[in-house]
Parts: structure tokens; C-alpha cells; sequence
């Protein structure tokens, strides 16, 4: 049986998306937690500014960002030659798995730790392994139920935009339909993020959840518009992986079952 499947192409090719799909999803979660400036990376003082009111602002972004651009180009291929179905599927077991991961993590959290392995790194700077352990893998309740209803409410939206602009221009312009439907959606999933975790979870005020929300969008627009040619890319190794002739097919059918 696991030859035939291994041997079909497009259950092959999608057993591959998926995994980097799920993956990139996963892990961008675990390592949110840090917080990271992004013009001290790239070299250079931040720069501060002053957004609807909320001063001393600069590009301070999650290392999840790092991660979450191959979260959008493995949304759009699956979305191509997939459908709206295999995205959701995706989606939906991918929340299933973030979920089970945090619990597992909360669960390992509250396990008693050893004597010696509490001060096991004292020699490093860190007098309480069991503190700091808790601290990287124990994210806030509300980050962790912000960042997965944004991430579903994302997807739905991204699948959504994505169909109806490949409706209206068939095979052509893959960029506008790639990227038009991430730059859409991840205006709400940034929202509805710093929202949920921030304003429900933390009391912050309306224009301080606009200000970060549009700071880190800023980041996605840009990367959404860079990543772009990778886009092709993928979209040029699919074909010649798949043949013609099947790669229109899965197309075709994917647009008929949306």
C-alpha cells in the first residue's frame, strides 16, 4: 500500500507541502516568543517613530515572522492545485497539532524537575533551569488562543481571496492572486492577534493595538511582495516534477471542487 502511495505523484507532492506546511506553522508558534529588533539584525540603530499616538515605536517583530512567509507560499501552492478543501484540511489539523504541542508543553512545564538539574546551568547565567524553561515554552493562555483563531481566520480568508481573484484571471498572474490574497489576510490575522492576546488578554488600548498591528504588518507587506519570485519557483519545480498535463488536471479539478 505505502509504495502506491509513494509512487503517485500528486499524494506524494502533497504529503511534502504539507509537511512544510505543518512544520513552518509549528515551530513559528514555539519560537514567537522572542522578541527581536529587526534593524539591530540587519546592522543598523532603530528607527522611532510615533503611530496613532503610541510613541518611541520601532521594528521590534516576533521570531515567528521569520517562519511564517513559507506558512503563505505553502498556502497558495496547496491552494492551486489542491483546492480550497486541501488548504482548510491543512489548516484545521494544523491547529489540532498546535494545540496538542502547547499542551504538551504545559504538561512537561508542570512536571516536577529534578534537584540537580535546576542549577545546572547556573555556570551559564541561568540560576533556575526550571524557570527559564518555563518561561520559553509556557507563552500566556491568551497569546497562544489569539495566535490560533488569527491563524485560522487567516487561512479562510487567504483561500477565499486567492479563488476568487483566480477566477477572474484564470492561469495568468499568479503574483496578484499569490499575493494579493496574503497581503489581504494577513492585515486581519495581525489584527486579530494583537487583539485577542493583547487588548482581551492585557487591557491594552485601541490605538496601541492599531500602532503594533500596523508595525507588524508593515513587515509582512514587504516580505509578501519579496518572496514573490519564490513563488514561481515552486510553482516552475511543480511542473516539472508533476508533467504538464498532470499539473493542469490537478488545477482544473481544483478550481471546480472550490
Amino acid at each position: 500500500m505505502i509504495h502506491q502511495i509513494l509512487k503517485d505523484k500528486p499524494t506524494k507532492l502533497f504529503l511534502i507541502l504539507a509537511g512544510f506546511f505543518i512544520t513552518n506553522a509549528l515551530v513559528a508558534e514555539f519560537i514567537g516568543g522572542k522578541i527581536f529588533s529587526l534593524e539591530k539584525t540587519l546592522g543598523f540603530n532603530p528607527i522611532t517613530f510615533t503611530l496613532f499616538g503610541e510613541q518611541h515605536l520601532s521594528f521590534n517583530l516576533t521570531a515567528g515572522v521569520l517562519l511564517w512567509p513559507v506558512v503563505f507560499i505553502m498556502t497558495d501552492i496547496i491552494n492551486e492545485y489542491y483546492g480550497m478543501r486541501g488548504v482548510r484540511f491543512l489548516s484545521y489539523l494544523t491547529v489540532a497539532l498546535i494545540s496538542f504541542s502547547f499542551l504538551a508543553a504545559y504538561g512537561a512545564i508542570h512536571l516536577v524537575p529534578a534537584d540537580w538539574w535546576i542549577g545546572i546551568n547556573a555556570d551559564k547565567g541561568i540560576p533556575d533551569t526550571q524557570k527559564a524553561y518555563a518561561q520559553i515554552f509556557g507563552q500566556g493562555m491568551w497569546i497562544i488562543f489569539g495566535s490560533v483563531i488569527a491563524f485560522l481566520i487567516g487561512q479562510v480568508l487567504d483561500v477565499f481571496i486567492f479563488h476568487k481573484i483566480k477566477m477572474m484571471t484564470g492561469e495568468k498572474m499568479i503574483w496578484l492572486r499569490a499575493t494579493g490574497s496574503t497581503i489581504v489576510s494577513q492585515l486581519i490575522d495581525s489584527f486579530v492577534v494583537i487583539f485577542i492576546a493583547f487588548k482581551l488578554g492585557q487591557g491594552w488600548s485601541y490605538p496601541k493595538v492599531l500602532a503594533i498591528t500596523l508595525v507588524g504588518y508593515s513587515y509582512k507587506l514587504v516580505v509578501a511582495i519579496l518572496i514573490t519570485p519564490v513563488i514561481y519557483l515552486v510553482h516552475h519545480w511543480i511542473e516539472r516534477y508533476l508533467g504538464h498535463d498532470i499539473a493542469a488536471t490537478m488545477k482544473k479539478t481544483a478550481v471546480e471542487d472550490n
